[in-house]
């Protein structure tokens, strides 16, 4: 490569990056895209958190196209909202949104629990009965987090046993946006799912009954929708500390 080729490519990539391959570009994207994901699935990322595209680069070493990329396609799966000359937001739904939303993910996990209890092996029941353990054991040591996270993973572990990938990402982005309105509505402290409607549910697929777990599961998703309340909970936090990369702050109410 010439010395002013060099030079061009230098310019125009940002102090502290490198430039990779396709594959490690790939990689990039999807460990920003993933560390929003997660912060918003764990409730750390609320609605109307900013997201400073200097403070994105510099958090994960990477330049703005890199990030711009991974906000619109955030943007185009209802995460994030793009603000013109503002910049982006974590999305905050409207009341509307929030019905059409939990409307959408009682379809979907219907038919989801029902190609479950077809497909579930042995194993896979107990590898749900020791996910229900887990819940138990955050629930009872009061770790808000590890149980949000749990809770979330057990819908999403029963659409894997479903085997049907493109039900499966349905449920995903419904999952993320759900979880978005529980930190907007939801009463802080409340846990997003029940313990023992898991159970239930989990109880319902060992016997391989379709119509009572698909019952249960309908029933569970509506005690969610019917537990949202008009409430707020902001924290005086870093970006890097909604994203669980640096220490944390006490939160204050009423922001």
């Amino acid at each position: 490569m010439s010395t002013n080729a060099s030079a061009a490519t230098a310019k125009r990539t940002p102090k502290g990056t490198t430039r990779g391959t396709p594959k490690e570009d790939a990689d990039v994207d999807a460990r920003l895209y993933q560390s929003i994901f997660d912060g918003v699935l764990n409730h750390r990322l609320t609605p109307g958190t900013k997201l400073p595209e200097p403070e994105l680069c510099q958090l994960f070493g990477v330049g703005r196209a890199v990030v711009r990329r991974v906000l619109e396609k955030l943007a185009y799966d209802g995460i994030v909202v793009l603000r013109p000359n503002k910049g982006a937001v974590i999305a905050e739904p409207t009341p509307e949104e929030t019905r059409e939303i939990f409307e959408a993910r009682r379809s979907v996990e219907r038919m989801l629990v029902e190609l479950a209890v077809q497909r579930a092996s042995a194993h896979d029941i107990e590898t749900l009965r020791q996910q229900l353990a887990s819940e138990h054991a955050a629930m009872h040591r009061f770790d808000q987090p590890s149980w949000a996270t749990l809770a979330s993973g057990f819908h999403m572990r029963i659409a894997a046993l479903a085997g049907n990938s493109i039900l499966q990402n349905y449920l995903k982005e419904l999952v993320s946006r759900c979880s978005l309105i529980v930190g907007v509505y939801e009463t802080p402290g409340n846990a997003p799912c029940e313990h023992a409607e898991h159970a239930a549910i989990v109880d319902c697929l060992e016997a391989r009954d379709a119509a009572g777990a698909m019952a249960l599961m309908e029933a569970h998703l509506r005690h969610i929708e019917e537990r949202i309340e008009i409430t707020r909970m902001r924290g005086e936090k870093s970006l890097g500390q909604l994203l669980g990369l640096v220490g944390h702050a006490v939160p204050i109410q009423g922001r």
